[in-house]
C-alpha cells in the first residue's frame, strides 16, 4: 500500500513528497539505515533486520536471529553490514549482497547505537552499559579493536569528522565527548544546554559544525571548541537526527507528534526551520541517503490493546512504561522525498 502527500518546500519550487509503504512483517522498531551505493535500507523489527529498497518500498530481504536489535551500520567498501543485537550481546556480521550472515561477535551489554565511521574505517557502537563504552570494530574482519569508557551509561548517537575525532552524544548527562581516535581515549566533554537528552547526531564537514537532536530544542555546534553556536525549536520523543550535505538540509524525527521538522543551513551559524514534514506517530528515528536525498522512517501501526484479565489491578497513577501493546496492523515504512 502506497499513499503520498505534497508538502511546501519554503523558499524554492522544490516540494517534498511522503510515500508510506505497508512492508508487513512483525517486530517494533529502533533504528534505520541506509546504504547510499544500492539504496537499500535496513530496518530493526526486533528480532530480525528487514532490507527494503528504497525507491520502491519493496522489502528485498531479511536478517534473522538478531534478538533486539537496535540498528546496522554499513560498510560498503567491506561489503560488510553489522547490526546491534542487545538481546543475546552480539554484532551479527552480514554480507551486503546476500544478506547472509557470516560470524557473530560477543561485544557485551547494552548494544544501542551503530555507525559506519568512513574516514577511519571503523564501525562504531555506542553501548548502554555501567558504564557507558564506545567499540570500534574492523569491518574487513569483525574483530574488536578498541573500547573506550565514556562518561554517560546512557551514549547515543556518534559521528566522526575525518580528522581523527568522533563526537558521541551523552544522554543523561547532556554532553557531547570527543575521542581521539589515534589513541582511543576520551579527551573532551561539551555540555549541551539548552538541548536535554542528545540522541541523533550528524556532522558536515564544509563547516565544520555538529548537529545534535534533542527533544524540543536541538543545537549546533562548533566542533572546533564545544561552542554552542545556534539552536534550533523542534517537536518531542527525538530518537535520531538526518543530515543532506548536498542540500544542506537537516532533519529532525518527532515522535511525540509524528512529523520531521525539516532545517536549512543557512550558513555555519544560521538556520531556519523550513518545513514540518507529516509522518506518522511514533516515528522518531530517521536516516537520509545523500545520493537521492530521501530521508526514511519506519514505524509500526497497532491496533486496539488487549483487555486486561479480569481482576487485574488498574495500574498506579504516574507510572512508567508504555503498558500492553496491540497487535500490529500496518508496518509503515515512509519515505520523505524532494
Amino acid at each position: 500500500m502506497i499513499t503520498a502527500l505534497a508538502m511546501p518546500y519554503a523558499g524554492s519550487a522544490q516540494n517534498f513528497k511522503v510515500e508510506k509503504y505497508d512492508i508487513k512483517g512483525d517486530g517494533g522498531t529502533d533504528y534505520v539505515a541506509v546504504e547510499a551505493a544500492t539504496g537499500h535500507v535496513f530496518v530493526s523489527r526486533a528480532t530480525h533486520m528487514m532490507v527494503v529498497d528504497g525507491a520502491t518500498g519493496k522489502v528485498l530481504g531479511d536478517i534473522p536471529n538478531t534478538p533486539g536489535v537496535h540498528g546496522a551500520g554499513i560498510a560498503t567498501k567491506s561489503g560488510h553490514g553489522f547490526t546491534t543485537d542487545g538481546g543475546d550481546q552480539n554484532v551479527t556480521m552480514f554480507d551486503l549482497k546476500t544478506f547472509a550472515p557470516i560470524k557473530q561477535i560477543k561485544v557485551g551489554p547494552g548494544l544501542d547505537g551503530i555507525m559506519y565511521d568512513e574516514p577511519d574505517d571503523k564501525i562504531v557502537l555506542t553501548n548502554h552499559s555501567n558504564p557507558g563504552t564506545l567499540t570500534a570494530i574492523d569491518p574487513k574482519s569483525g574483530d574488536i579493536v578498541a573500547t573506550v569508557e565514556l562518561e554517560d551509561n546512557a551514549p547515543e548517537g556518534a559521528a566522526a569528522d575525518g580528522n581523527g575525532h568522533i563526537f558521541v552524544n551523552n544522554e543523561g548527562k547532556n554532553t557531547i565527548q570527543v575521542i581521539d581516535v589515534k589513541t582511543w581515549k576520551a579527551t573532551a566533554s561539551w555540555p549541551l544546554a539548552p538541548c536535554a537528552g542528545p540522541t541523533g547526531i550528524a556532522y558536515d564537514k564544509a563547516s565544520n559544525r555538529i548537529f545534535s537532536g534533542c527533544s524540543n530544542t536541538s543545537v549546533v555546534v562548533d566542533a572546533s571548541s564545544g561552542k554552542i553556536v545556534a539552536s534550533i525549536k523542534n517537536g518531542t520523543r527525538v530518537d535520531a537526527l538526518g543530515w543532506d550535505p548536498g542540500k544542506k538540509l537537516i532533519f529532525i524525527p518527532n515522535g511525540g507528534e509524528g512529523n520531521v521538522t525539516v532545517v536549512h543551513q543557512d550558513s555555519a551559524d544560521k538556520y531556519t526551520v523550513v518545513d514540518t514534514v507529516a509522518t506518522f506517530a511514533g516515528a522518531k528515528t530517521i536516516c537520509v541517503d545523500p545520493a537521492t536525498h530521501t530521508a526514511y522512517l519506519f514505524q509500526p501501526e497497532r491496533g486496539p490493546a488487549p483487555a486486561p484479565p479480569a481482576g487485574t489491578p488498574a495500574p498506579a497513577p504516574g507510572g512508567r512504561g508504555r503498558g500492553p501493546q496491540g497487535p500490529i496492523v500496518a508496518a509503515w515504512f515512509i519515505a520523505v522525498r524532494p
